[in-house]
């Protein structure tokens, strides 16, 4: 059966600048229609986290019937820990510190319903309308998927694809030594999600860290960019660039969950091969590892995979798309 265009999808999100980025590209890309849009804890505290996605569906029209809500507070076991040094105290790289000339703020802030659904309730309501056609993203910790599989198993059933922005297969972590983010905060919600049997996709730092800008290429984008919202891009992701340049030592930004939307959006930019992939949920230094049984074994004397794993990346085509599609100059 020929697949339908465009890709229905809900975005499940931690924002953070690069899931701001995210959610931007996944607006301005014809191929994806988003039907919802749901907060988790990660980044920055869940409340934050809504505030922020708000603050950036008040910069352009979204689609029509866009279901928004409100998902975890914290993680299955363990308490939260969150990514503010690198995205600010407001995970938004501080935006209110910037001004126009007149002295308003440049970017107007959250202006949040009086009521909100939960995160459950948006993703019944999503697959109600579209059953077995919704691809879920996930940018943030598993923890709304893995409290679905609990509270909401049948609709989670119903998803189309699951595409996990998370993991470190055969590259360092970025939170521990051998940890990504996502995965370390919330490892029981990885674990449980891993072992459900869902179409997953896992789109680890092997490739993100591969799809990489310094600040003064990003400045560049936004100020050749006709597009004034262009600007947003440079000025959410400094904060950012400042941790890279001082704590990293390589000055780059990483389009970490934009690449999961590119994986929706035009799923040929990636090489994808099948592995099983565990999720180490204990241990002071090996929390959160994702392991992949990569072994020279006959497949029938290695576990049945549970995911494709974005192992390659087209990173030319990668990046002139989030180019196009985040600072279109032309």
């Amino acid at each position: 059966m020929q697949k339908k265009f465009p890709t229905r999808v809900i975005i499940d999100t931690d924002p953070g600048a690069d899931d701001a980025l995210a959610i931007l590209l996944a607006l301005a890309s014809p191929e994806l229609e988003v039907v919802g849009l749901t907060t988790v804890c990660g980044n920055v505290p869940v409340g934050q986290a809504t505030k922020n996605l708000f603050r950036i569906l008040g910069l352009k029209p979204t689609p029509p019937g866009l279901l928004v809500g409100q998902g975890a507070a914290r993680p299955l076991e363990e308490d939260l820990i969150t990514a503010l040094q690198v995205h600010g105290s407001d995970g938004f790289g501080e935006l209110d510190r910037l001004v126009t000339t007149s002295g308003a703020s440049r970017y107007p802030p959250a202006r949040l319903p009086s009521m909100l659904a939960t995160a459950q309730e948006v993703w019944n309501d999503c697959v109600r309308r579209y059953p077995d056609e919704i691809t879920l993203i996930t940018l943030g910790p598993l923890t709304n998927l893995a409290l679905g599989l609990k509270v909401n198993p049948l609709t989670v059933q119903k998803f189309h694809s699951v595409i996990v922005m998370g993991g470190a297969i055969g590259v360092p972590g970025n939170i521990a030594p051998a940890a990504e983010f996502n995965i370390y905060v919330d490892p029981h919600a990885a674990h449980r999600v891993f072992q459900a049997s869902l179409p997953l996709t896992l789109v680890p730092l092997d490739v993100t860290t591969r799809v990489g800008v310094t600040r003064d290429i990003l400045a560049t984008w936004a100020t050749e960019s006709r597009d004034p919202l262009g600007r947003i891009v440079a000025d959410l992701t400094d904060k950012a660039c400042g941790f890279a340049e001082d704590c990293e030592g390589h000055g780059l930004f990483y389009f970490h969950d934009p690449l999961a939307v590119l994986a929706a959006i035009n799923p040929a930019l990636m090489t994808l091969e099948p592995y099983h992939v565990s999720v180490e949920t204990a241990g002071q230094v090996s929390r959160g590892i994702t392991i992949a049984d990569r072994r020279m074994r006959r497949p029938e004397q290695k576990a049945v995979p549970n995911m494709s794993v974005a192992v390659d990346v087209d990173v030319d085509r990668a990046m002139n798309l989030l180019r196009t599609r985040l600072c279109p100059w032309s």
